[in-house]
């Protein structure tokens, strides 16, 4: 899927260009699961150094060289001023705007710097991580000739949802800690998973001889407090479930975790 995506972007941009932006948004990305959330908002700032440059390629064939003062200010304004004719809105409007956005917060709410005393926080890198996800899927809908929900799909599976606690080995998602109890043990592997989800038989394979006799319970009790949602003998991890899973630092393969789902 990525070598896809980089196929497409640089087929139209400076190939320097498209690696910066796909490695500072799956560092982003990787940066947010694990919990480091000011590290998340600092590739945050990065990617929007490549996007603006990609945008400069795009309208004026030309961009300030990687490690060059960005005068992001002007570049929006001139964008904003093509003639509509001249580029899709997105690339003269919508992307610099929500560029903005992600600029201001990594320069304004001490990620980079301290500057105002307010803690990035879980927020920040929420707003971070959508808008970043909704600017790559615009690239994407722009130079892949495909649909905005398609170009959207494209991205989600980039890495959306990997859990670094998970090692894949063939079909076969192992969870690298041995401190987790069953419920948090089926919603690593449920988040891991994301909007797929995984029948019971393969939770049953996927889990610990020592869980499988009682999972049905345990997808139960998590069904009950609403971190997942059943469907017959399929389960898919909710919002609620995954708030917890990323709040409860369990996506990292330590034995950190604060506290425990029975």
């Amino acid at each position: 899927m990525i070598d896809a995506i980089r196929s497409s972007l640089a087929a139209h941009h400076n190939t320097q260009l498209v690696d910066e932006l796909l490695q500072a948004y799956n560092e982003a990305k990787r940066n947010y699961y694990e919990g480091g959330h000011r590290l998340s908002e600092v590739e945050g700032g990065r990617f929007c150094e490549a996007a603006y440059r990609i945008l400069e390629e795009a309208t004026r064939g030309t961009y300030t060289p990687i490690g060059g003062q960005l005068d992001t200010d002007k570049l929006q304004r001139s964008l904003g001023q093509l003639p509509s004719a001249s580029h899709p809105k997105s690339i003269r409007l919508h992307i610099p705007r929500a560029l903005r956005v992600v600029y201001d917060i990594r320069n304004n709410r001490d990620v980079a710097h301290l500057a105002d005393g307010i803690d990035p926080n879980i927020q920040d890198a929420n707003l971070v991580i959508g808008v970043l996800s909704w600017i790559l899927a615009e690239f994407v809908r722009l130079y892949h000739g495909v649909s905005a929900k398609e170009a959207q799909r494209i991205v989600d599976d980039l890495s959306v949802r990997r859990a670094p606690v998970i090692q894949e080995f063939g079909d076969f998602p192992r969870v690298l800690r041995a401190d987790l109890r069953a419920g948090d043990y089926a919603l690593v592997l449920l988040y891991h998973a994301d909007s797929k989800g995984a029948d019971l038989a393969d939770l049953s394979r996927w889990v610990r001889p020592s869980m499988k006799e009682n999972l049905r319970r345990t997808l139960r009790n998590l069904d009950g407090k609403a971190f997942v949602h059943q469907s017959g003998e399929h389960f898919e991890i909710t919002q609620l479930g995954k708030q917890y899973v990323e709040d409860n630092r369990l996506l990292q393969p330590t034995l950190s975790a604060s506290r425990r789902t029975r």
